[in-house]
């Protein structure tokens, strides 16, 4: 069975609406010039580990500190290769950064909870409920993490060209 098909059926038509946002999104996030959409969002140029096709990905992100993080939940992420920079467009700008796929249950919840405290919008979309405490369901938070749900943590090749 496929990862799409074993997702919950809201997971898989969150990834169909996302696909279907994501081709004029791909188109104005990679205008030459800064858009207010720029922001919270970045053109990833992804090339393809069979392929070798280069795909244009639209991918939310925060700071922290000196590095980007994007919450990923789709097939996107497979194709990360830490030692590849992956050429990022933000806000009218390329910038070359090394991706950190982070897929460590504890470490997820963490940089999940940097990614919601900075854009909360982005902590609703991982629609993982947070307990009592304020902290992400550790047993919801491990399901996802099962599904495919990471942090990509993306270190800037130069760090004075930071967005």
């Amino acid at each position: 069975m496929s990862n799409m098909q074993s997702r919950p059926a809201g997971r898989r038509a969150q990834a169909r609406i996302m696909n279907t946002v994501n081709v004029p999104m791909r188109l104005f996030l990679g205008l030459p010039f800064p858009t207010p959409a720029g922001k919270r969002l970045m053109l990833a140029f992804i090339v393809g580990r069979k392929t070798g096709r280069t795909y244009r990905q639209p991918l939310s992100f925060v700071r922290d500190g000196d590095t980007l993080l994007t919450p990923g939940g789709g097939a996107w992420k497979l194709n990360l290769a830490g030692d590849r920079p992956v050429r990022l467009r933000i806000g009218g700008r390329d910038y070359y950064a090394r991706p950190e796929v982070i897929r460590d249950p504890d470490a997820v919840g963490k940089l999940l909870g940097v990614v919601a405290a900075a854009n909360p919008m982005a902590g609703r979309f991982a629609a993982i409920p947070k307990d009592s405490d304020g902290q992400f369901d550790p047993e919801r938070l491990r399901q996802a993490v099962q599904h495919g749900f990471a942090i990509v943590r993306w270190h800037l090749v130069d760090s004075a060209a930071n967005p």
